[in-house]
């Protein structure tokens, strides 16, 4: 099953999107967007960068979790993942979005 976007709505009413992989789970989350229009587009960057392992920052949460944040060419966050137990389970995310971002279909929620 290959992966999707999922655009829905916050509970402040803002757009976000979700990228998850073919087996359902969550593996990156867009910040709200005010408009339709903006959630579609921070889709399009996520699938314009996604392949590029330069545009992937890996961080550490405060209590220690490793995550990755995946960043435009103008080097704005444009999605986050969720934490990690390890470094190398956080790299294999990093994969996991190159490798379904790029063909995932969209299913809009809202």
């Amino acid at each position: 099953m290959a992966g999707k976007f999922e655009i829905y709505k916050d509970n402040a009413g803002e757009f976000r999107f979700r990228l998850k992989a073919g087996n359902g789970e969550t593996i990156l989350t867009g910040e709200g967007y005010k408009a339709r229009d903006g959630v579609l587009n921070g889709i399009e960057s996520v699938k314009k960068n996604a392949g590029d392992p330069a545009r992937y920052e890996v961080k550490e949460a405060k209590n220690g979790s490793p995550y990755f944040v995946l960043k435009a060419a103008n080097h704005q966050v444009i999605g986050q993942s969720g934490m990690y137990s390890s470094k190398d389970a956080c790299e294999n995310g990093m994969k996991s979005v190159a490798e379904n971002a790029a063909d995932a279909a969209t299913d809009d929620q809202t």
